[in-house]
C-alpha cells in the first residue's frame, strides 16, 4: 500500500487532483530534474517539479481548493516505522479526503474507488500475495508420526492408511449382512444431501431464508418415503399384505407421497419474502436437484442389492479400485495431464487405473461367484421373518468352458478356458468404473470449483468429505440398475405369485383356465378323459 492515498481517475487525470498531490512536500511525483539544475533544499521543489504539477509562485487556486486534503497528507507520517500506521489509516483517510472534494470530482473519485480501485491493491498484492488461510484436518497422531515427511508422501501416508481402514469398514458391514448394508447406505445419503445442503446455504448465504433448511429435510424425508415406501411394498409384498395398517399404507401409498411434497411447496410459497424471491428460489432449485442426485441414486443401490449382493459389491470395489490404481500409477508415474478440472490427474493414472480395475474385476467375481451368499437373490422369508440368501445358482454363477480367439491361443498355449459367465458382465461394469465412473469425480470437481471449495467437507482426513468419495458411485449405481434391467434380470415367478395370491378367488380361477388352456395347446400338459370327450 502506498505512503499516502492516491486517487485515480478513469482516462486522463484531473488537474485538481494533480494539484491535490503537489500540495504535499513530502510525496514528489519526480525525482529527475534537468542536467545543471541545483539540488534543491529539503522541503522545496524544483523549477522542473513545479513545471510538471504546473505549481505558480505563491500557490496556486489549486491548493487553495484542498486545504483539508494538504493537512491530511501532512498528518501521514513518511519515516519507515510509520509505514503501518498509515496503512491502517488509509481507508479512514481516503473517505475524510473524499468528503472535502468538489461534487464533480468526488463523483469522479468514488467511481474509480468502485470500479478500479483495486490498481495500487492489485500492484502490490502481485508482489507480496496474501496467504491464503487452509486448514489442516489431518489427526495430531499422524503429524507426529510423519512430521519428518514432505508434504507430498505425508498426504500419501495418511490417505493410504485411512483407505485401508475404510476397506476394512466396508468387509465388516458386507459380514453383517443386507440389512445393515441398507442402513449404511442411508446414512451414507443423509451425510452427502447434509454436505450439499450447507454448501449451498453458504455460498449464497442463505442465513435470513426463511424455513430454507427445514423445507430441505422436509423434502428430503418426502421423497425417501416415496422411494423406501415402494421398496418395501415391491420386496415384502406378503409381509405388507399380512398387516392391515401396512395394507393401507401401501394401497394408497403414492396419494400420500403426493399430499406430502403438496405439504412442502405450499410451505415453500408461502415462505417468499420479496426481498429475496431469486435467493429463495435459487435454493428450491438447488434441493431439489441434491434430492436428484443423492436420493435417487441411493434407492438404485438397494434395488441393486437386492438382485445379489454381488451386483453391490464388485461395482462399488471396481470404483475403488479405480481410485486406489489411478492414484498410485498417476503418484509414481504420472507426466501427462488429463483434465483441466482435475489438474492432478494424469492420463498414465487414468490408463493404469483401467487395466488394472478390468483384472481385479475379472478375479473378484471369480471368487464371488462361488458362494450363494453372494450370488442369490436377497428375499424376505415369511416364516423366519428375516432376510434370506439362499437359492439355486442360476446359470450366470455355473462354470463354462470357452473357446480362446486363435490369434490368443498362440499367445497363452490354451484353447479354451473354463469361468463365470458373470466374469464377462464384470469386464463391462469395470470398463464403465474406469473409464466413464471418472467423469463424476470430474463433476463434482468443477462443482467444487465453481463455488472456490476444496472438499465438499472435513469428514474424512486426506479423502474430504463423504460426498467426495461416493461423486463416482451414484454414477455407478445407475448404470448397474440399469445394466440389469436391459441384459440381467427376467420375470420374477416369486413375485408373480405373490401378486396371484392377492387376487379375488374367481379371478384366481380365471388365470387358472388361461394358463392351464396355454399349456395344453403347448402339449406341456396331457389331458384327462374327461376333457377328451368333452365337446
Amino acid at each position: 500500500m502506498a505512503h499516502s492515498p492516491r486517487i485515480q481517475s478513469r482516462g486522463v487525470e484531473s488537474p485538481l487532483l494533480r494539484g491535490s498531490q503537489s500540495s504535499s512536500p513530502a510525496a514528489p511525483v519526480s525525482s529527475s530534474r534537468p542536467p545543471g539544475e541545483a539540488r534543491p533544499a529539503a522541503g522545496e521543489r524544483s523549477s522542473y517539479e513545479k513545471s510538471v504539477l504546473g505549481e505558480k509562485e505563491g500557490g496556486g487556486p489549486e491548493q487553495e481548493c484542498f486545504p483539508r486534503m494538504t493537512e491530511l497528507r501532512q498528518r501521514l507520517p513518511h519515516e519507515p516505522n510509520g509505514r503501518q500506521e498509515a496503512e491502517d489509516k488509509g481507508e479512514d483517510i481516503r473517505s475524510e479526503t473524499l468528503s472535502d472534494l468538489p461534487r464533480v470530482t468526488q463523483l469522479e473519485a468514488e467511481g474509480e474507488t468502485k470500479t478500479d480501485g483495486e490498481t495500487a491493491s492489485d500492484n502490490e498484492s502481485r508482489t507480496e500475495p496474501a496467504p491464503v488461510p487452509t486448514s489442516d484436518d489431518t489427526p495430531e497422531v499422524f503429524n507426529r508420526a510423519l512430521s519428518k515427511l514432505s508434504s507430498r508422501w505425508k498426504n500419501w501416508w495418511v490417505r493410504g492408511i485411512l483407505t485401508l481402514a475404510m476397506i476394512a469398514f466396508f468387509f465388516i458391514i458386507i459380514y453383517l449382512g443386507p440389512m445393515v448394508l441398507m442402513m449404511i447406505v442411508m446414512c451414507v445419503q443423509i451425510k452427502c444431501f447434509h454436505e450439499i445442503i450447507t454448501i449451498g446455504y453458504n455460498v449464497y448465504h442463505s442465513y435470513d431464508l426463511p424455513w430454507f433448511r427445514t423445507l430441505s429435510w422436509y423434502f428430503l424425508l418426502c421423497v425417501n418415503y416415496f422411494f423406501y415406501g415402494e421398496t418395501v411394498t415391491d420386496y415384502f409384498f406378503t409381509l405388507v399384505q399380512r398387516e392391515e395398517p401396512l395394507r393401507i399404507l401401501s394401497k394408497y401409498h403414492r396419494f400420500i407421497s403426493f399430499a406430502l411434497y403438496l405439504t412442502g411447496f405450499c410451505m415453500f410459497v408461502l415462505s417468499l419474502v420479496k426481498k429475496h424471491y431469486r435467493l429463495q428460489f435459487y435454493m428450491f432449485g438447488w434441493t431439489h436437484v441434491t434430492l436428484l442426485i443423492v436420493v435417487t441414486q441411493s434407492h438404485l443401490i438397494i434395488h441393486n442389492l437386492f438382485e445379489g449382493m454381488i451386483w453391490f459389491i464388485v461395482p462399488i470395489s471396481c470404483v475403488i479400485c479405480n481410485d486406489i490404481m489411478a492414484y498410485m500409477f498417476g503418484f509414481f508415474f504420472g507426466r501427462t495431464p488429463l483434465i483441466k478440472l482435475s489438474p492432478k490427474k494424469t492420463w498414465e493414472g487414468f490408463i493404469g487405473g483401467f487395466f488394472a480395475t478390468v483384472v481385479f474385476g475379472l478375479l473378484l467375481s471369480y471368487l464371488m461367484s462361488g458362494y450363494r451368499c453372494f450370488i442369490c437373490p436377497v428375499e424376505f422369508n415369511n416364516d423366519t421373518n428375516s432376510f434370506t440368501v439362499d437359492c439355486e445358482p442360476s446359470d450366470l454363477f455355473r462354470l463354462q468352458e470357452y473357446n480362446i480367439p486363435l490369434v490368443l491361443q498362440s499367445v497363452i498355449g490354451w484353447k479354451t478356458v473354463r469361468m463365470y459367465p458373470f466374469q464377462i458382465h464384470s469386464i463391462a461394469l469395470s470398463t464403465f468404473a474406469s473409464l466413464i465412473g471418472p467423469f463424476g469425480g470430474f463433476f463434482a470437481s468443477g462443482f467444487k470449483r465453481a463455488f472456490k471449495i476444496k472438499d465438499f467437507a472435513n469428514t474424512i482426513p486426506g479423502h474430504g468429505g463423504i460426498m467426495d468419495r461416493f461423486d463416482c458411485q451414484y454414477l455407478m449405481a445407475t448404470f448397474v440398475n440399469v445394466y440389469i434391467a436391459s441384459f440381467i434380470r427376467g420375470p420374477n415367478p416369486s413375485k408373480l405369485i405373490q401378486q396371484f395370491l392377492t387376487l379375488r378367488p374367481d379371478q384366481q380361477l380365471h388365470i387358472f383356465s388361461m394358463l392351464k388352456a396355454h399349456l395344453l395347446d403347448k402339449g406341456m400338459l396331457i389331458a384327462s378323459t374327461e376333457e377328451q370327450e368333452a365337446p
